[in-house]
């Protein structure tokens, strides 16, 4: 299921994995994605289960319609907050997730001010700096980007997303440290050295990685590693005493 990561004054953080689900093949069998082409219902039982094991009750989460922007929302309730990459929230009771197999998911906490934010940072929006303006919106809820922790989720990692040389360029032209070289000597996006460029400059001093790599790690759903498949999510909340 993942392990459950403490971020600071209450707030918890876990990135759920492959197992533990009901979803059939090529989804199996922990796929939280409703928008993959698994049974509805199916992804919902996922969602229900995950959310029972991280203990928190599946109605206070929170859903982007993610759609590789830079937009960020602000969330007041439960359930689907709109089409947007970012979410920010400072309703205690509220589970904010980012789903993914391949992008990066970005969880933020200022615990001691109550906001909360969730991103899910893909190649086009890590080119958006949607990380970023998830700290901004953040701020303007009260949040210190100085005392913001971030976790970042698993991602593809550099040595393995490759990319044509004009979509590096288009990634890296406000953020150089998007360009790298895969193992394979070809033109590369590191979305992790990116978004924590992206961050720091925004004034976030305490950040975290997952690490993974979600093409190497079998646990891990991977659309370049098999497409199609299904999503796992980013969890950040407030643990209730």
């Amino acid at each position: 299921m993942g392990n459950i990561v403490d971020l600071g004054h209450g707030v918890r953080a876990a990135v759920t994995e492959r197992r533990g689900g009901v979803s059939a093949p090529p989804y199996d069998s922990l796929n939280m994605g409703l928008g993959t082409g698994d049974d509805r219902d199916t992804v919902l039982a996922n969602r229900r289960t995950a959310a029972e094991n991280l203990g928190f009750d599946a109605d206070r989460v929170v859903w982007m319609n993610q759609v590789h922007s830079a937009d960020v929302l602000a969330a007041d309730a439960p359930g689907g907050v709109g089409t947007c990459d970012g979410v920010v929230t400072t309703r205690p009771d509220l589970v904010l997730a980012s789903l993914a197999a391949d992008c990066l998911p970005v969880l933020a906490a200022d615990g001691a001010r109550g906001v909360l934010g969730a991103a899910h940072s893909g190649r086009l929006g890590t080119a958006h700096g949607v990380a970023a303006r998830l700290i901004a919106s953040m701020a303007e809820r009260g949040a210190r980007p100085g005392s913001t922790t971030v976790l970042l989720g698993p991602a593809i990692c550099g040595k393995c997303y490759e990319v044509p040389p004009a979509l590096q360029a288009e990634t890296a032209r406000d953020t150089p440290e998007a360009a790298c070289t895969t193992r394979r000597g070809t033109p590369g996006v590191d979305m992790v050295a990116a978004v924590t460029a992206q961050l720091r400059r925004a004034g976030v001093t305490d950040i975290r990685a997952d690490g993974r790599c979600t093409l190497e790690s079998p646990e891990l759903f991977s659309h370049r590693g098999g497409a199609p498949t299904g999503r796992f999510a980013s969890f950040v909340w407030r643990a209730r005493e």
